[in-house]
């Protein structure tokens, strides 16, 4: 009785396991084929019926609005700095890794030294975020930080938000606009 109870539990666990092991192992092939529309079907279940045929409807659509703001340098949204960004790589391209340097000063153009800047972004026409976890990982000095870790799988309408508090206690955002090749 023991041994056949051991047998069931060593039987159990071990399909648990090589069930997890290739859940793991296909998902990241498997997931996206399988499981996007589904997804878009869920996030998008109140949009009226009337829109555009499509997955999910017209947010599917890579084309950026017109009269996007697409500068490099501009205020925070309540304009308690200016703020603007280089890309080691130019143009900005698709499928590699790469780093900005992220300029804030204030709005009368002192730098902003030593503040803690949170990175997000992702794309507003399809509704998911970034494919990496971008951060900001050293100040550079004269307003200067370093965001390494910044990676875009596709082309089309990305947005890149950058979250700014200061010591003295002052917080802001800024979202910036990128329409991408590809």
């Amino acid at each position: 009785m023991k041994k056949s109870l051991f047998l069931i539990l060593i039987t159990a666990t071990v399909t648990a396991v090589l069930t997890l092991a290739l859940f793991l192992w296909f998902m990241p092939t498997l997931g996206p084929r399988l499981m996007h529309s589904r997804m878009a079907e869920t996030m998008y279940a109140d949009m009226p019926a009337n829109m555009p045929a499509g997955m999910p409807g017209h947010m599917m659509n890579s084309a950026a609005p017109a009269g996007l703001d697409t500068a490099t340098t501009r205020p925070t949204d309540n304009g308690l700095f200016r703020v603007s960004f280089s890309s080691d790589l130019d143009p900005v391209v698709i499928n590699q890794m790469h780093s900005w340097t992220l300029n804030v000063t204030t709005a009368d153009g002192q730098p902003v030294e030593n503040a803690t800047i949170t990175v997000d972004g992702g794309m507003p026409q399809h509704g998911h975020g970034l494919p990496t976890r971008p951060q900001v990982t050293g100040y550079l000095g004269d307003g200067n930080y370093r965001v390494e870790g910044l990676r875009f799988q596709m082309g089309g309408w990305w947005e890149v938000r950058f979250d700014i508090a200061t010591a003295a206690g002052q917080a802001d955002a800024i979202t910036f606009n990128l329409v991408l090749e590809g």
